[in-house]
């Protein structure tokens, strides 16, 4: 058959149409649920092709102009993101937390041809001002169209989904920026289908029309993947108030919608297990609570599992593979520490995708090697958005470089040692923080930890520990030092010991090294280099 010519297409359906369907079957059925209001389907999909006509006819956006957004989590959050899709246009969510000069930044790097802000960043909006040809306030702001002005306009008039096909970009990610300044990932219309497709299949089996989901994490980021599973599978989205996250009101909205499912990170799980509250309202219509963004550590999984039963759900994956690396399913959650547990695994391959550990040459690591994460399939992106240099180092023979350091075991279990960043180096033998922080965090009194390489004139590098007691408990460092003598190799003892009352964290809850080491810079409280000591 070496001469046969066969037949190809890569048109894919718009994934707008996971609404169209949805609106066709249960118009009436609640959609959306934001500040004690509801949209049905009906209602979600009339005012996204409002929307969507409003870009395309009243604005003149042409397919695949890119469109910017400034704005916390809201209804509109989620209608922008389908009229983008539907009108064939690309979404690009900043970090609402972000400052001007950031977000200037992303508009610039996605050469965004309008922009969506919320009332509460009119600063933002005149950064991007002279950048794009068209500002969309939700609320009011000077010199910008009304978003609810453009939706009433349109009301009624239908919008079919643009033509797109399997590799038309829908999505510039963009990095949470650990290193530099944040990289735009490119996500298309087939990539982000295979993810959703894979997220009901891996994350949340069975998810379906009688679901509901608590949109806890922002939506500028993974969040927005997992509302895009519920849009497809027909499962309400409940979206948290904004404002200061309140565990009391999530557990209150769970147990009135009968939540099913909801996504966050750690962090956020371990505030919502610990405050009283969990005890107080009904949670037992979860099944899935997933979450991501960081490990899980052990002794926050147990409290988890204690709290609220066989229900986690941990994926590891970064932007550019739209999270889906390994999932840790609830049978892989185990309360009791036996060989089945794995503590400190972050489950096994996503179905569809293939996880390899490499050396520093591309060549495959045995199991229990510690080397590079590497992944291939059909949710690893195409590439970043105009950066060459960057591409050129994220990719080695087909493979997407994660970055981040592991081993898998012998059935296939990958174990995350850290980012590579994160590794030092001390009397020549590489430290891996992850697996020192482990075990601190099973200390009594310990909330938080992260282990730093900081420099030394003898070891070339030594270990900082920075350490949060949780809330009324004293922890020395002389516990931590004899906690850890004899379970950790006397090279891996860390150094010197940083005791802080609240962890830096990113705006989506999670402990970076970076921040941690800018917080401790600016505070004076990285030790100085000194010949002493052994």
């Amino acid at each position: 058959m070496s001469e046969a010519i066969w037949p190809s297409s890569t048109r894919v359906p718009n994934i707008a149409y996971f609404l169209t369907k949805q609106a066709k079957r249960q118009p009436d059925a609640v959609a959306t649920v934001y500040n004690d209001q509801t949209w049905t389907w009906g209602q979600f999909d009339a005012r996204v092709s409002a929307l969507a006509h409003a870009l395309r006819r009243d604005l003149g956006l042409a397919k695949g102009d890119t469109v910017l957004v400034q704005s916390a989590n809201n209804n509109q959050m989620l209608e922008i993101m389908m009229a983008v899709f539907r009108a064939g246009l690309i979404w690009a969510p900043a970090n609402f937390r972000q400052g001007t000069d950031e977000v200037a930044f992303q508009c610039q790097k996605s050469r965004a041809r309008a922009i969506f802000v919320e009332e509460t960043f009119p600063d933002h909006a005149n950064a991007c001002a002279g950048l794009v040809d068209h500002i969309i306030a939700l609320g009011q702001l000077p010199d910008a169209h009304s978003y609810e002005a453009l939706v009433d306009r349109h009301l009624g008039t239908d919008f079919n989904n643009e033509d797109v096909t399997r590799d038309d970009p829908c999505w510039l990610f963009f990095t949470s920026g650990s290193t530099g300044r944040p990289k735009a990932v490119v996500l298309t219309h087939g990539q982000m289908t295979f993810t959703i497709l894979n997220h009901m299949n891996d994350l949340m089996p069975g998810l379906s029309s009688r679901d509901a989901s608590l949109v806890v994490a922002p939506l500028s980021h993974g969040a927005a993947a997992h509302a895009m599973a519920q849009i497809a599978a027909g499962a309400k989205s409940v979206i948290l108030p904004q404002g200061r996250f309140d565990p009391a009101q999530a557990w209150r909205m769970v147990q009135e919608w009968k939540v099913s499912n909801m996504f966050t990170v750690p962090t956020i799980v371990k505030i919502l297990v610990e405050d009283p509250s969990v005890d107080q309202f009904d949670h037992s219509s979860l099944r899935h609570v997933i979450y991501a963004g960081a490990p899980m550590y052990r002794a926050d999984q147990k409290r988890a599992l204690q709290a609220l039963g066989p229900v986690l759900v941990q994926y590891y994956g970064l932007g550019e593979v739209t999270g889906a690396i390994t999932v840790m399913r609830p049978e892989d959650h185990h309360l009791e520490d036996t060989p089945e547990a794995r503590p400190g695994t972050c489950g096994v391959e996503r179905t569809g995708l293939q996880v390899t550990i490499q050396d520093e040459s591309g060549t495959l690591c045995t199991p229990g090697q510690t080397g590079e994460i590497c992944v291939i399939g059909p949710a690893v992106f195409p590439g970043y958005f105009d950066d060459e240099g960057a591409n050129a180092k994220a990719f080695r023979n087909g493979w997407f470089r994660t970055g981040d350091l592991g081993h898998l075991d012998e059935q296939g279990y990958l174990f995350i040692t850290g980012r590579s960043s994160d590794m030092y180096i001390s009397g020549g033998s590489n430290v891996y923080p992850r697996e020192i922080e482990e075990i601190l965090l099973a200390v009594n009194g310990v909330s938080e930890v992260a282990i730093l390489g900081v420099p030394d004139p003898r070891w070339g590098e030594v270990g900082l520990c920075v350490c949060v007691p949780e809330s009324g408990a004293q922890v020395e460092e002389g516990t931590l030092r004899t906690w850890l003598d004899g379970r950790v190799a006397k090279y891996k003892m860390p150094r010197f010991y940083v005791f802080l009352d609240e962890m830096p964290k990113t705006a989506y809850g999670k402990i970076t090294k970076k921040l941690v080491r800018e917080e401790l810079t600016a505070r004076g409280l990285i030790p100085q280099p000194s010949p002493e000591g052994a």
